[in-house]
């Protein structure tokens, strides 16, 4: 009973919270979330309905098409009930609604159920209903909870998209998309901002906002656009002669007609469609546009397939809200929501401490996470982040994911706020953590035990530094465990009898890992500086360094101001790096390691390239090479690697999910390069 009596009140919950947030999204046009946060309450709900069904309710958020209509505007009654078309976030998900289609199909038309499906992209905007008597447009209203709509007639009429009458004089309904383009949001933004007004969130809260302006010359002034993409009902006029042949209409069998007749009646449509005979040819339409969806100058967040057989559409009907012939499937969120479990703590090569958040396995930008990083204490103190929470999670390109916000309204009533630890058992020794001087995070006050040792070590052998094939993280712990190598420059010291006295070790693979060190003796400076872990210095901090004093010895000598003057490089980075090799330790520790190995020193003179001077960023994945093989080649080239998008940037290339990065270069007008722009560059 206790069970149930929780389950009905988070319920309950869920749905005030997605009440709440429907309303800002529909009613007033300002978001308090992302539409996938939204999206991802919503799915909670539906799940937690469909599990409890005791619990279910018919006033419940889950069982609504659309939003509230406001009281400013005149109501319009829909000739037909106007749907919203359910959701699949990934391909496993497609298959289910996919065999379900055919059992609808073999029981409803007794027909072979191989379905084909006409794609559409799905515009992020605002749905508007058009009905035109004998052509001649009538009326243009909302959606809005399917029923009734607003009437935006005025405002409707002043789309240059939306014709005002037709080239066949037909009594049609015709639904669409109103859209506004990224440029016009900026320039309405910019506009907004000056005027001390809120700015808009994104484009379809744009176009929203711009259709429900109660003065028609402001809506003109926006520059809104539409697509039609639906017919509801159609009848053609007999008494006035038709300038196309009126039995044209009565030959559409099928979706893709559907959309051919409209562009031919005078409408924009979306001529990005493509006709697919199965789920497979959908999936490679869907990977397609969800690369190419930032080419596009409206925004689009997912795809919409349709049986495209109309006969079969009516055979199979709807449900209480949504058709059953066709389903939306959305792109991959970069926002989703899911609960804390619990906060543990990573401890970095240097002995940083990060906390992370142990989460509800979810779906964010196409991958399964379960961990998010929570930064520091004084992030955990800004978010009031507890164990528990209910959280909004961002994923930007391929960046660790962290909590946006939590939502407090689903926060259970005994939740406690978290108090950050005073020690850490995996920082060794007594596990006492302290506070780095003038920064907001922690660090292990046991600088050398075993667990930052193996650490270190782990990163000297993997890819980016020496990269000593057959060496990963257990074996160097089980080496250390054995006490054959305590630092560095003991890893080239190994014999073969070493190896051959432990466990995991026979002939061959003894043979392999020798081979393996001897053949990663040679390096280059920046992947030397790269292995040493020294704090705040990466890999492009270390390839900027080996850049400008070309060998290690400069190195060695140079002064503080020698490094604070190398532009690239912050004041942290030159203390850190000049400090640690004037530690005695440290200068020991790279002595005995050149008894081992030889540095390949760069040429003074910087290699000519095409790319010389020009400055990349690289943001979300790349489909034809790694990250690291497309640094490569643009510093072969004569170009320079940066983390972060300023004015200085040259070019930013952007693979699928994109995230912030993409969005600052948009806003300072930095060129974007996709994947296919960038290989032509190189």
């Amino acid at each position: 009973m206790i069970k149930n009596k929780e389950i009905k009140e988070k319920i309950e919950n869920l749905r005030k919270v997605v009440e709440h947030h429907s309303e800002m999204y529909h009613k007033k046009d300002t978001p308090e979330i992302s539409d996938e946060a939204y999206d991802s309450l919503m799915r909670q709900l539906i799940e937690l309905e469909e599990k409890y069904p005791q619990f279910k309710s018919p006033t419940s958020p889950s069982q609504r098409v659309g939003g509230e209509i406001l009281d400013e505007f005149k109501k319009i009654k829909h000739r037909l009930k106007q749907w919203s078309f359910d959701n699949v976030f990934n391909f496993e998900e497609l298959k289910k609604w996919d065999k379900k289609i055919e059992r609808f199909i073999l029981k409803e038309t007794k027909d072979n159920p191989r379905a084909e499906y006409l794609c559409e992209l799905k515009i992020d905007g605002l749905k508007i209903v058009l009905t035109y008597k004998k052509g001649v447009l009538k009326t243009g209203a909302t959606r809005g909870d399917g029923i009734v709509g607003e009437d935006v007639t005025q405002n409707i009429k002043t789309i240059d998209d939306i014709p005002l009458s037709l080239k066949l004089p037909v009594d049609i309904v015709v639904i669409g998309e109103c859209w506004l383009s990224e440029r016009e949001l900026e320039k309405i933004n910019k506009e907004r901002k000056k005027n001390n007004e809120p700015e808009f969130a994104n484009s379809r809260n744009a176009a929203a906002g711009s259709i429900r302006q109660l003065d028609p010359k402001v809506v003109a002034k926006r520059n809104l656009s539409f697509f039609a993409y639906d017919i509801d009902k159609m009848q053609i006029n007999a008494d006035k002669k038709p300038q196309m042949n009126a039995d044209k209409y009565n030959e559409i069998q099928t979706q893709e007609e559907e959309l051919i007749f409209l562009k031919e009646l005078g409408f924009n449509v979306n001529l990005d469609f493509k006709l697919c005979r199965n789920i497979n040819e959908v999936e490679g339409f869907y990977k397609k546009w969800s690369e190419k969806k930032h080419e596009e100058v409206y925004g689009i967040d997912g795809i919409v397939l349709k049986i495209n057989d109309n006969e079969t559409q009516k055979a199979l009907g709807y449900t209480a809200k949504s058709p059953r012939f066709g389903v939306a499937y959305k792109f991959s969120a970069t926002q989703t929501t899911t609960i804390i479990k619990d906060i543990i703590f990573q401890i970095g090569r240097t002995g940083v401490i990060t906390p992370v958040a142990v989460l509800e396995p979810v779906r964010i930008a196409g991958s399964v996470v379960s961990r998010a990083t929570l930064h520091n204490e004084d992030e955990i103190k800004r978010l009031d982040v507890r164990i528990g929470d209910n959280v909004v999670l961002q994923k930007a390109g391929d960046v660790i994911p962290d909590i946006v916000s939590v939502i407090l309204d689903l926060r259970k009533k005994n939740s406690k706020p978290f108090i950050f630890p005073k020690k850490i058992s995996g920082c060794g020794g007594d596990g006492k953590i302290e506070k780095i001087p003038g920064q907001v995070a922690y660090r292990c006050v046991d600088k050398k035990s075993f667990s930052l040792l193996s650490k270190k070590i782990h990163y000297f052998v993997s890819k980016k530094c020496f990269n000593i094939d057959g060496m990963g993280p257990q074996i160097v712990d089980l080496l250390m465990e054995n006490g054959l190598i305590n630092s560095f420059d003991d890893i080239f010291k190994l014999r073969k009898e070493d190896l051959l006295s432990l466990p995991r070790f026979a002939e061959k693979s003894a043979d392999n890992l020798i081979d393996s060190i001897k053949k990663s003796r040679k390096i280059t400076l920046a992947r030397f500086l790269t292995s040493l872990s020294i704090d705040f210095i990466g890999e492009e901090t270390a390839n900027t360094i080996a850049e400008e004093f070309k060998n290690l010895d400069k190195i060695t000598k140079a002064k503080i101001e020698d490094f604070q003057g190398i532009y690239g490089i912050g004041e942290k980075s030159a203390q850190s790096i000049y400090g640690w090799f004037k530690d005695k330790n440290n200068f020991e520790l790279v002595q005995n390691l050149l008894k081992y190995i030889e540095i390949k020193n760069l040429k003074n003179k910087k290699e000519e390239g095409k790319l010389k001077g020009k400055s990349f960023v690289l943001t979300g994945s790349l489909s034809s090479m790694s990250r690291d093989e497309a640094k490569e080649k643009i510093r072969k080239l004569g170009g320079n690697i940066s983390n972060s998008v300023s004015k200085n940037t040259d070019y930013v290339v952007a693979g699928p999910n994109p995230g912030s990065k993409y969005e600052k270069a948009k806003k300072l007008g930095v060129k974007i390069l996709n994947e296919k722009g960038f290989s032509r560059i190189i």
